[in-house]
């Protein structure tokens, strides 16, 4: 059961600056505590890669790619309307992310593992034509495309728990009836980007492929439990050959820039569950990725209870 984690001086370096929320120390946090529980050892460590601009072609349109690649070289400037600012060679950071993402599917259908997960990833506000909320590339929309175009494989099941809705997957796949769609996030009247109302279930052949849960600002993991079978037999009911997760750990309590009161427990059993589907439905395949999360030891804690179910889940013990 190989779990490959991604980790190294490349994926750190997609980062706003130091002080920043979103700051390239967000990687160290997570491996001093991966190093800390033993669990580094247990993984397949993954050496970050860059992606082609032919891979960004995938979701993102010319002009917005070329747009980050002039930007990349002054480093001045928005990349959106004031919460994405450049830096020179965010060009090359942000393909990072896309290419760690693109590898780790390379090596589940080579057969090399089952599972993957890339913490700084999962830019889940990127939109096909700009950025949003300190997302440059959208990973996530970038590995359902290659999914399908370059792999054949349609039916993707994309979940989730970040405090943010993620909305430039839902509106990058609003419309795409194979998309499988399922979002547990603070409600959008009291945080970014307002959006993911439950009202919000896809449009035109998509309508009923997309799942919405706002939570109430407080939500703690009894509210999380209480709504995570809905999750469960929403992904199950749609029959996907392939599982995503987006495991933001800005839900989790403490978070400065959120208010859900989750703990790494609510994670871990996403993580666990959504395993257990894999192998149910996928043999086995899945792609977890860190999202948000800003307090450095809350996302340690709750990214090293993503690892730790992806290396357990399934696992019998004597």
């Amino acid at each position: 059961m190989r779990v490959r984690v991604y980790h190294g001086k490349a994926l750190a370096a997609y980062g706003f600056g130091h002080g920043h929320p979103f700051g390239p120390d967000r990687l160290g946090a997570f491996w001093q505590e991966m190093t800390r529980r033993g669990l580094d050892w247990q993984c397949d460590v993954g050496t970050p890669v860059s992606c082609t601009e032919e891979d960004l072609a995938l979701f993102h349109t010319a002009d917005y790619i070329a747009r980050v690649k002039r930007q990349s070289q002054t480093g001045e400037g928005y990349l959106d309307f004031g919460d994405t600012p450049a830096f020179p060679g965010v060009f090359e950071a942000a393909s990072v992310v896309v290419g760690s993402v693109l590898d780790g599917l390379k090596h589940i259908l080579a057969g090399d593992c089952r599972r993957v997960f890339v913490p700084i990833a999962g830019l889940h506000h990127a939109r096909r034509d700009g950025a949003a909320g300190f997302c440059v590339f959208n990973d996530i929309g970038v590995l359902i495309e290659a999914l399908r175009r370059r792999h054949g494989i349609r039916r993707v099941a994309y979940v989730d728990i970040d405090a943010h809705h993620g909305d430039g997957v839902f509106y990058g796949f609003e419309d795409d009836p194979d998309l499988i769609f399922a979002d547990i996030h603070e409600d959008g009247r009291y945080l970014y980007p307002g959006t993911g109302a439950a009202a919000e279930t896809g449009t035109g052949k998509a309508q009923g492929t997309k799942l919405n849960i706002p939570m109430e600002p407080g939500a703690d993991d009894a509210a999380f439990l209480r709504v995570w079978p809905r999750v469960e037999e929403f992904v199950r009911a749609g029959k996907p050959e392939f599982i995503i997760l987006q495991a933001g750990a800005d839900s989790l309590a403490g978070d400065p820039i959120t208010h859900l009161r989750y703990t790494p427990a609510a994670h871990a059993h996403a993580a666990a569950r959504l395993c257990a589907l894999a192998d149910e439905l996928c043999q086995g395949r899945i792609i977890a990725t860190g999202g948000g999360g800003y307090d450095r030891p809350n996302l340690a804690r709750a990214w090293c209870a993503v690892v730790d179910a992806m290396l357990h889940a399934g696992v019998k013990t004597p």
